[in-house]
């Protein structure tokens, strides 16, 4: 099991910002070794409850508050990572184990079952919540990702375009996806993850674009069309 816990901040951000921004970050930070000249792809499952309890936390505002996702980066992966954030205050924390494709793909059916073959406690402890609790697949969310890092604080920033995602089908590694758009295509969202602080020179950068603070997740953005249909 991985663990992570930071400070995360959401924006909403225009393209041509982004590209201007990405530029700039590209040159104060460090890239991701997986950015490549136009970022990578992220694709995720999240899971939620029959009655989308965790959805309904969210879009509340909780205090203490949970997503479960699965998430690859290549329909051809030969794994997937499943992760839990758990918000904490001013604090998310984020908790991975890396799972093999065959038995992600069950996940991906709705069955938990191959998460007793691992020994990290993680796995007992995914299985065990979202079994009592009925967990279930409700979305798949991809969008492209440039990622920046510095090691001062463990910051992260990350620029986000091209958000689609899809109710209909919950297979993480197929090619063809029935994916609708869940965000203006000319926007895009920036991320600020970061301990303690995050440094004055990075956030002169930041200052340098408008940006509004976003209170919605990509899952949330895309729970909202049917859910919204529902109401």
């Amino acid at each position: 099991m991985n663990e992570v816990l930071r400070q995360e901040k959401k924006f909403a951000i225009n393209i041509a910002d982004g590209v201007v921004l990405g530029g700039r970050l590209g040159a104060a930070m460090h890239a991701d070794a997986h950015n490549g000249p136009q970022g990578y792809e992220i694709r995720s499952l999240y899971f939620d409850t029959p009655d989308d309890q965790d959805f309904v936390d969210k879009v509340d505002g909780l205090e203490l508050r949970r997503k479960i996702r699965l998430r690859t980066y290549s329909p051809q992966s030969d794994f997937a990572v499943l992760e839990m954030k758990q918000k904490e205050g001013a604090y998310q924390r984020k908790r991975s184990l890396r799972l093999r494709r065959e038995d992600a793909e069950r996940l991906c059916r709705g069955d938990y079952q191959p998460l007793t073959a691992y020994e990290d406690p993680f796995a007992a402890e995914c299985y065990g919540l979202m079994h009592c609790r009925c967990y279930r697949p409700k979305a798949v969310v991809e969008y492209r990702r440039q990622a920046f890092v510095a090691r001062e604080n463990h910051i992260r920033i990350t620029l986000d375009s091209r958000i689609i995602a899809t109710e209909s089908s919950f297979d993480i590694f197929s090619e063809h996806l029935p994916m609708y758009a869940v965000m203006d295509p000319f926007h895009m969202v920036l991320e600020v993850k970061y301990n303690g602080f995050l440094l004055s020179y990075l956030k002169d950068l930041l200052d340098l674009v408008e940006r509004s603070e976003l209170s919605v997740s990509k899952y949330c953005l895309a729970r909202s069309v049917s859910l919204s249909l529902q109401s």
